[in-house]
């Protein structure tokens, strides 16, 4: 396992991405020093508030990284909201051995900082998140559901450790791979923790969102001709228009849906190119805001 988020950080870091068109920035948590990069897109209507999605990395990954396995700029440019990509201390400290890094503080304060500086709108702020990152997602969504108007969770969904209480109805959408061999899409022990399957994570949040408990299912063939296919799963809360929505990868990897292969198949599985995440993504979130 350990050799595994090694050639992550070596794949991912490697990634090239315009310099040009993202800023470094830095803040101080609990006296730490924290570092994120801000896209904003070039034609932004200037002194309009604009959504803003937080994009979290895998572990042991970098903001860079996460910019080029799931990029939202095109359509970032296209329907104007900015993109920020927080960086980790190697691993998002998502439950109680924190070791005194606290990133669901860290969220808050970049939630904060990105509204004052950059004019975010505070109503539609969006958090999403692959594997590591995928599991802190979900956590913000129990914690800081008065700030976060929805999230989307890739190869990754839930344990039931500390912070992993949802309290208040979200808009969620969780992508999974039947052939993860990182996070498997089955329920159980995992690096010390219980975690949900999908399955099991979606009729929670369904539960909390009062939706309707059979979800309407959808099939997407393989279009891509990629050997994968997709299962669309959607609870629906039809007095309130909140969804929860399941999109399993039929033979799909531990991956972003519609990004690249970034390491072999062998190591992570398949890329399936009949479901683009980032546009299935900005979909979904821009439905919703905080009332």
């Amino acid at each position: 396992m350990k050799f595994v988020f090694f050639l992550f950080l070596i794949v991912w870091s490697m990634s090239s991405v315009a310099q040009s068109e993202l800023k470094r920035e830095n803040m101080l948590v609990d006296g730490m020093d924290r570092a994120f990069v801000t896209y904003v897109p070039p034609t932004a209507p200037q002194g309009a508030k604009m959504p803003l999605v937080i994009s979290l990395h895998g572990g042991f990954a970098s903001p860079k990284g996460q910019f080029h396995l799931a990029d939202f700029r095109p359509i970032a440019d296209k329907d104007k909201f900015m993109v920020v990509c927080p960086a980790s201390k190697h691993l998002w400290h998502d439950g109680k051995d924190n070791k005194g890094i606290d990133d669901v503080k860290f969220m808050d304060q970049l939630i904060t900082y990105m509204i004052s500086h950059y004019n975010a709108d505070p109503a539609r702020v969006y958090v999403t998140g692959i594997s590591n990152g995928g599991f802190l997602t979900s956590r913000l969504a129990c914690e800081l559901h008065k700030r976060i108007a929805a999230i989307a969770v890739v190869a990754a969904t839930m344990d039931d450790g500390e912070g992993y209480a949802p309290v208040k109805p979200m808009p969620v959408i969780y992508m999974h791979g039947t052939k993860d061999p990182i996070i498997p899409d089955k329920s159980g022990k995992k690096f010390g923790k219980y975690i949900y399957s999908q399955n099991e994570v979606l009729k929670i949040w369904a539960g909390i969102d009062k939706c309707s408990p059979k979800p309407e299912i959808t099939y997407l063939p393989d279009a891509a001709h990629d050997s994968t296919s997709i299962i669309k799963e959607e609870y629906i809360n039809h007095a309130t228009g909140v969804k929860v929505i399941g999109y399993t990868i039929v033979n799909g990897g531990h991956t972003w849906p519609g990004g690249w292969q970034y390491m072999p198949k062998f190591i992570v599985g398949k890329t399936t190119q009949n479901l683009n995440a980032c546009e299935v993504t900005w979909d979904f979130f821009k439905q919703y805001k905080l009332q």
